[in-house]
């Protein structure tokens, strides 16, 4: 898959004295290109830096050092060659990155996501390999053409296969960035662009140093200083003019936790749910001493109950006398059994008096987790690889899907509905804005993974803040759990794998940003500019070719 240099030798004129150099270089009838050696290099090492770039460590602007890194080792390189090089790049970034989804589940499921994951930038490898010529002939097209190749990369994992899988997307890791002020014009496409554009340009003027003229120099301090300007350029970005201004209501989180981690929640799930009933008639008496204000809203997690509060009177009647202690309807997550058969990974409206009054089913259930695509195959390959995955595949019961409105409803209130990694997907985060949500929440469980991931999750929902101009909540049953403002800062946020109760006054909205408005639009054409690019390179290269024989 990836081309090595020996078809590429060193013309018998070049100098071949500093045989340091040649380590890391070499000369091609398409110009001078970094060795295969030093291109794998560079590409583990910047995937690297893009994990570092990403919560908990938090080093924004190592994401786009990361873009220039990659843009440079497939400078020039075949598209073959850019494939495998953007593949290895995207084993270094997503395999660290994603560690935390081997926490519970073994080695082999998150070898096979970071392979997914990977091979949509051994794409991006391949296409950006592929416009070297295009580059080359028109050097200001280096820049903008490396940031919409990124955005059409992440448009396709955020969508393929079996659903995609948005997770590492540039703009994911800037949500603590200046930069972040952009999704509010163009959502976290637009963001992602700006961040794969600093990166372009640091490739330019790393290109342009490399010159070592008094020009270059110039050239190369001038780009840098674009990228820094693109970093903090959205500061001016008014967000202050969607702000929230409706009514005020005061939230209460409850974080029940856990008696242990692991994939055996599900054994401990009347354990699981006596925790948060029990916080909450501790709140309940807080409120009634005095020493905790009276909440209008009491949010638990995803799979705060995963009895079937339906069907089951024990946990009906445990979840009734919390919300009748507290007296303020609780939305919970909750598995409730269909008549099919199937289940439903739900949130639920529980009023004081009446009950269940309202349910929003999850309607991006996660592959491999909730449900199997192609659960035949699938089992066959994993019992092939080992038995254990295969019996696995075998466990995993069937979530419906839900096809209802992207909101829950609670009295006069609407929240959105959203459950775990469906805040990571631009359009149903979208869709439940547009639909009337005018608070952000977010019920998930992370108690089959680590801190790092819920950490990772609870920056998608500050960046989603920004974007809609909605205050937010993340509820976690075992943390991170946390409140955001508009502005996307955080506010008492949990500690991972603890018992939490969390309160504040939120405010709602129904005012629209650019980026409600747009939705889809800003990806859209930056990921036809790329294409469009993609489609100019190779004809450019064809007609190389031609006039070659």
């Amino acid at each position: 898959m990836i081309d090595d240099d020996r078809d590429a030798p060193v013309p018998p004129q070049a100098d071949p004295a500093p045989a340091r150099r040649l380590r890391l270089l070499v000369d091609t009838p398409a110009g001078r290109r970094l060795s295969l050696p030093a291109a794998l290099v560079l590409a583990v090492a910047s995937g690297l830096l893009a994990v570092l770039a990403f919560p908990p460590y938090g080093l924004w602007p190592l994401a786009a050092v990361s873009v220039a890194g990659l843009g440079a080792a497939v400078h020039r390189r075949r598209p073959r060659g850019g494939l495998g090089v953007g593949f290895v790049y995207g084993m270094a970034f997503f395999l660290p990155l994603l560690a935390w989804s081997s926490t519970q589940v073994g080695q082999w499921p998150w070898l096979f996501l970071c392979a997914l994951e990977a091979l949509a930038t051994g794409l991006l490898g391949a296409a950006l390999a592929a416009c070297s010529r295009l580059v080359d002939a028109h050097r200001w097209t280096w820049a903008p053409l490396t940031a919409v190749a990124w955005v059409a990369q992440e448009a396709l994992r955020s969508r393929q296969p079996f659903g995609g899988f948005p997770w590492g997307r540039l703009a994911f890791s800037q949500a603590d960035a200046p930069t972040a002020a952009a999704a509010w014009l163009g959502g976290a496409p637009f963001l992602s662009f700006l961040v794969a554009l600093a990166g372009g340009l640091l490739l330019a003027a790393g290109f342009a140093l490399a010159t070592r003229k008094g020009a270059g120099l110039k050239t190369a301090a001038a780009l840098t200083a674009a990228a820094a300007l693109t970093a903090v350029a959205p500061l001016a970005v008014p967000l202050g003019a969607t702000a929230p201004a409706g009514d005020t209501i005061n939230v209460a989180v409850v974080q029940g936790n856990v008696p242990r981690l692991g994939l055996g929640f599900n054994e401990q799930r009347r354990a699981v749910l006596d925790n948060h009933v029990d916080a909450t008639l501790d709140l309940a008496a807080d409120v009634a001493a005095g020493n905790a204000e009276q909440p209008d809203l009491v949010v638990w997690p995803e799979n705060a109950s995963d009895i079937d509060p339906i069907e089951n009177q024990d946990a009906y009647d445990r979840i009734s006398e919390a919300a009748a202690a507290i007296g303020a309807p609780i939305v919970l997550g909750g598995i409730v059994h269909n008549d099919d058969g199937t289940r439903s990974n739900m949130s639920i409206v529980w009023d004081p008096v009446a009950g269940p009054v309202f349910m929003y089913s999850k309607r991006h259930p996660v592959p491999f987790a909730e449900y199997v695509p192609y659960k035949g195959f699938f089992r066959t390959v994993a019992g092939w690889i080992d038995p254990r995955m295969a019996e696995g595949i075998d466990n995993v019961a069937g979530f419906e899907a839900g096809d209802n409105p992207g909101i829950v409803k609670v009295g006069d209130l609407e929240l959105s509905g959203l459950i775990c990694f469906e805040i990571a997907f631009d359009a149903e985060t979208t869709a439940s804005v547009r639909e009337g949500a005018e608070l952000l929440a977010v019920g998930t469980n992370n108690a089959t993974f680590d801190t790092n991931e819920a950490q990772q999750q609870l920056a998608m929902v500050q960046l989603r803040s920004i974007e809609h101009a909605r205050d937010g909540l993340m509820a976690s049953t075992v943390g991170v759990s946390g409140f955001t403002d508009h502005t996307g800062e955080v506010s008492q946020a949990t500690e991972f794998n603890t018992a939490a109760v969390i309160q504040t006054d939120l405010t709602l909205s129904d005012r629209s940003t650019p980026a409600t408005a747009m939705g889809i639009l800003p990806e859209a054409v930056l990921t036809g500019a790329a294409l469009v690019a993609l489609a100019c390179a190779v004809s450019m290269n064809l007609r190389h070719r031609r006039s070659q024989t």
